[in-house]
């Protein structure tokens, strides 16, 4: 068996491991869920009048807020999930099955594979949850063409793949789950402090660069222009850059941390 098959293999089989963990203890990944559709129904709900006319310097109107926040909350979506990755990585290297894994004949890289692409795929799984209760509560796309829903759903793969890689580094730097649930806190608050739920320029001045000089502010207006037609400019440049750069150095990261932790 080559190197490549058996690297395939296991890490099949760690993708498995984590699936069925996600199966058998939901409870995580439905809290951190909660999260943003509990953001979408209280902005669109509460606040979504006052803020459209905010925004659009008119009458209020609820359906065009729901357009603009639903790109936000589902990038919103994905760093709370990836949170779950933090904790699920933690737990691992705290409770000794890694040190077991270490004595058995796999591929060595494969249990940080299967943890990255089990949680891309139940992000993805999420996304599609949220989207769902976007859509029932009016959010609509009708100028978005295919290629543009195919791009969409590249983005959002592509920005969980950064997303999670950087959250393994996370969880392996923790001592525990808790810590690692704090460390990985940073995903679930940028999209706070981005253009997910105002325009960067409606924010202070002073504030601004900490909106516009981030990854999920980029993310958001590409997303946004891919499902609502508006303008994208350099915002699809900057996403890329911004998610190959993370995935570079979450995954150095994570896989220098890995090889050497005596753990």
């Amino acid at each position: 068996m080559s190197a490549l098959t058996l690297a395939a293999r296991d890490s099949g089989t760690m993708l498995r491991r984590n699936l069925l963990h996600a199966r058998r203890y939901p409870s995580l990944t439905l809290n951190l869920l909660l999260t943003p559709v509990v953001l979408l129904l209280l902005f669109v709900y509460i606040f979504g009048d006052v803020m459209s006319a905010g925004i659009g310097g008119g009458g209020a109107d609820r359906a065009q807020y729901i357009a603009y926040i639903v790109p936000g909350i589902l990038l919103m979506t994905i760093g709370s999930t990836v949170v779950g990755t933090a904790v699920s990585v933690s737990t691992d290297m705290t409770e000794g099955i890694i040190a077991r894994f270490r004595t058995m004949a796999i591929h060595r890289g494969s249990v940080l594979v299967g943890h990255v692409i089990g949680s891309v795929l139940q992000a993805v799984m999420s996304v599609i949850l949220v989207g769902a209760v976007a859509v029932a509560i009016g959010f609509r796309s009708t100028d978005a063409t295919p290629l543009e829903w195919l791009a969409a759903l590249a983005l959002l793969v592509l920005f969980a793949t950064a997303l999670t890689w950087v959250a393994v580094g996370m969880g392996l730097v923790s001592p525990n789950a808790e810590a690692a649930s704090n460390n990985a806190l940073p995903m679930v608050l940028l999209p706070l402090l981005s253009s997910a739920f105002i325009p960067v320029d409606t924010m202070p001045g002073w504030f601004q660069p900490v909106a516009e000089y981030q990854p999920f502010t980029p993310a958001i207006e590409t997303l946004r222009g891919l499902l609502l037609g508006s303008e994208i400019g350099n915002n699809g440049w900057l996403t890329l850059a911004w998610s190959v750069g993370l995935v570079a150095l979450g995954y150095f990261w994570a896989t220098a941390k890995f090889n050497h932790d005596p753990k």
